[in-house]
Formats: C-alpha cells, sequence, structure tokens
C-alpha cells in the first residue's frame, strides 16, 4: 500500500516539478525579460519548490514520526514564506513600487509564527496533532491583505485602454485565494500536494506569460511611436531646410557677401550636424541650440528688428532634434518680424524636477487654442510637442493672447535625461 501512495505522489509531484523546471529554464533564456522581473520569476519558483518539499516532509512526520521541533519549524517556514511568495507578485505587477506596508505586514507574519517555538499563541504542535492558537489565522489574514494589494495595483498601474490584459493578474488571485480556502477547510490526502502547492506553480507561469506579453505589447508601442516620430522629423526637416535656403536667397539680394559667409556657415553646420538631424533620437541641447543661433542669426540678418536673445543656466541634458528651432522659427515668422523692435527670448534653467525651457516673444499673439486645431501655422508646435511627450515625458505649454506675445515652456523630468 505504501508503494502505491508513494508511486500516486510521484506521479502527482512530476508536473509541478516539471512546471517549475520549465519556468526556471524560459526565465533564464528569455532575452526580453527585464534583470529584475528575471530575478523574481528564478526566486519565486525556488520559493514555491521549497514550499512544495515543506508539505511533503511535513505530510511524512505525520504520518511516519512524532517529532514536534521538526513540525514547528516546517510550519514556520511554510507559514512565513507563502506571503512572501506574494509579495514577489506584487513586486511583478508594480515592479517600481517599493510595497513598504505590504512588507511590514510580512515581518509582523514571520514574528507571529515565530512565537511557535516558545508559545502558543499562534499555533503548537501536540500528540502529533496541529493546534491552532489565537493568532492562528495570521498568516491567511496577511496573504489575504496582499492579494487585495495585489489587486489594487493591477487595476492601478494598467492603462485603461489595456485593461483587457488585467484578466490574468486576476485570474492568478483568485486561483490563489480560492486554493487557500481549500486547504483550510476540505481535507486533502497526505500526497503532500496542496491546492496552494498548485495555485501558486499555476500562478508563477502566468505571470512569466503575462510579463512576455507585456514587453510584446511595449515593443509594439514603442516602434509605433519611433514611426510617428520618423513621421513627424521627416516633414519638419525638409520644412527647416526651405525656410533657411529661402532666408539666404533673400540675403543674396540685400547683402550678397554677407549671404556667402551664412552660406559657407550653414554647409559647415549641415555637414557636422546632418546625422543628428537625420534620426528619432535624442540630441544634446547645446547642439540644438547651436542649431538654433545659425537659423536665428540668417533670420537677423534679413530682418534687422529683429533680435534673438539666450539665457542659458542649464544646458545638460537631452531633447529631440529640431524642438527649439521650429519654436524660434514660429515666434519670429508669425509673431516679432512685424514688430518695429521684435525680441525672442530663449531661456533654460533647472528646477528641482524639471529642466525648463522657455521660448518667449514679444510678438502679436494668438489663440493657443489653434494649436490643437488640424493644420494652420502651429504645426511646428504641435510638432514638437508631440515629440517632448513621447520621447522625453515632458511637457510643452502654450502661453499668448492677442497683441500680448507669446510664450512656450517646456518641461523635462530630471530622471528622464
Amino acid at each position: 500500500m505504501k508503494d502505491v501512495t508513494s508511486e500516486i505522489n510521484l506521479i502527482a509531484l512530476l508536473p509541478l516539478i516539471l512546471e517549475l523546471l520549465g519556468l526556471a529554464l524560459v526565465t533564464l533564456i528569455d532575452p526580453y525579460l527585464e534583470k529584475k522581473q528575471r530575478v523574481r520569476l528564478l526566486l519565486n519558483a525556488v520559493l514555491i519548490a521549497s514550499l512544495i518539499a515543506e508539505n511533503i516532509v511535513s505530510d511524512h512526520l505525520i504520518v511516519h514520526g512524532d517529532v514536534p521541533p521538526a513540525r514547528t519549524l516546517l510550519a514556520i517556514y511554510g507559514y512565513t514564506v507563502r506571503p512572501l511568495v506574494l509579495l514577489l507578485f506584487c513586486s511583478i505587477v508594480a515592479p517600481d513600487k517599493k510595497h513598504t506596508i505590504a512588507w511590514v505586514l510580512f515581518g509582523v507574519n514571520a514574528a507571529v509564527n515565530a512565537t511557535a517555538l516558545f508559545s502558543g499563541i499562534c499555533f503548537w504542535i501536540e500528540n502529533n496533532r496541529y493546534h491552532r492558537g489565537p493568532l492562528g489565522y495570521c498568516c491567511h489574514i496577511v496573504s489575504a491583505v496582499i492579494l487585495l494589494y495585489i489587486l489594487y495595483l493591477t487595476f492601478t498601474a494598467q492603462e485603461k485602454k489595456d485593461r483587457i490584459r488585467l484578466i490574468i493578474p486576476i485570474f492568478n488571485v483568485v486561483l490563489v485565494f480560492g486554493a487557500a480556502v481549500m486547504d483550510t477547510f476540505v481535507a486533502h490526502t497526505q500526497s503532500g500536494i496542496t491546492f496552494l502547492s498548485i495555485a501558486m506553480v499555476t500562478s508563477a507561469l502566468f505571470f512569466y506569460i503575462w510579463l512576455h506579453l507585456k514587453f510584446v505589447h511595449d515593443h509594439e508601442r514603442a516602434l509605433e511611436a519611433e514611426n510617428r516620430i520618423r513621421i513627424m522629423m521627416s516633414r519638419i526637416q525638409p520644412h527647416f531646410l526651405f525656410n533657411t535656403l529661402s532666408s539666404i536667397q533673400a540675403l543674396c539680394r540685400i547683402d550678397p557677401e554677407r549671404a556667402f559667409d551664412v552660406t559657407e556657415k550653414f554647409g559647415s553646420y549641415l555637414r557636422s550636424n546632418i546625422d543628428s538631424l537625420d534620426q528619432p533620437a535624442l540630441i544634446p541641447f547645446a547642439k540644438e541650440l547651436e542649431h538654433t543661433r545659425v537659423y536665428s542669426e540668417i533670420e537677423m540678418i534679413r530682418f534687422p528688428n529683429v533680435r534673438v536673445e539666450y539665457d542659458v543656466s542649464d544646458a545638460g541634458f537631452s531633447v529631440p532634434a529640431l524642438t527649439v528651432q521650429p519654436l524660434v522659427e514660429n515666434a519670429i515668422r508669425h509673431g516679432v518680424r512685424i514688430r518695429r523692435e521684435g525680441i525672442v527670448t530663449v531661456s533654460s534653467r533647472s528646477t528641482e524636477r524639471f529642466h525648463e525651457i522657455v521660448i518667449c516673444d514679444n510678438g502679436k499673439g494668438f489663440d493657443p487654442e489653434a494649436v490643437t486645431a488640424a493644420g494652420g501655422t502651429h504645426i511646428g508646435i504641435r510638432n514638437v510637442r508631440e515629440r517632448i511627450e513621447k520621447m522625453c515625458g515632458g511637457t510643452l505649454t502654450v502661453e499668448s493672447g492677442s497683441d500680448a506675445g507669446t510664450t512656450v515652456t517646456i518641461r523635462i523630468p530630471l530622471n528622464r535625461t
């Protein structure tokens, strides 16, 4: 009879062992997993395997021996590690959070269960039987709270339009909760396999699938954003080159010698910077300033009444190429060139949270709502705003009014540069 039972135990254990080994293997070789997530998945696999081993040894001691100290240590380990597995699930769902409250609950649960070494306030083992004390459900309560916390993280960490991917985390929470209830209130055979063990192995596998699907989704979004940026760059670059060459052409009639010097300077600039203008990646703000200075110098020669000033106290960050220049171009062409003395000021500074760029002019102003409208003369502002948001996680705001000038403010988070 014992041989038959052992064979049944082995048959029941084999699928779980193979699943854990398979999870460990794919986690190790998957090139798309972040290092932290890979470590969490591997650690979870090890902890779940140790819980299965703890169940097997505990069941063996129940049947074959009366060793209360060993069973006490094993029970302390099992009740302590189960919430830890759930905590790792929290870190998988929301990897950037510290989960301080959950860790505090884990510590309290570990301390309460450790009292079994010298007190019966949590549990004790007598006559080879498990007895639950007043705090005997501490592990269950803490685990339930952490499961609810996982649900909270799942709903808050996911964007509304991606809510379909909440199915896997929610399913895992329900699965683990249901298994814990079954283990608590439904007797199981002395096989070393509990409902919770099966649920945790399954949840670990599903979380790996969830992470991989998340990567695929994020990768597709990144590609889509990159394609959009390339399209925007392909629109704005010819616009910039055409306007610059038009300015040089006009300058040829006013001051041919100066036009020759400016053309030579602009040609040298293009030779040294064409690579940065042809890519969607970020470039140093200092290079974008250089780019803007060349263009504004040409415009100031063409329009002697226009002056572009600079007040730069922070240049140690990066921006998308053709970020400041289109805004200065808008300020000159659609704002200050009609003034007797048109002034455009480009300034930058660092605050506690942002790198801040401000382009201010004393031009005729316009309706800021026109920036969001399709077409029109303010497509450059919309273009810059979209690239700042997608590439830097920053913001672009416009303040303007009729005959009151315009102020464009770009804020880029410090941690994005």
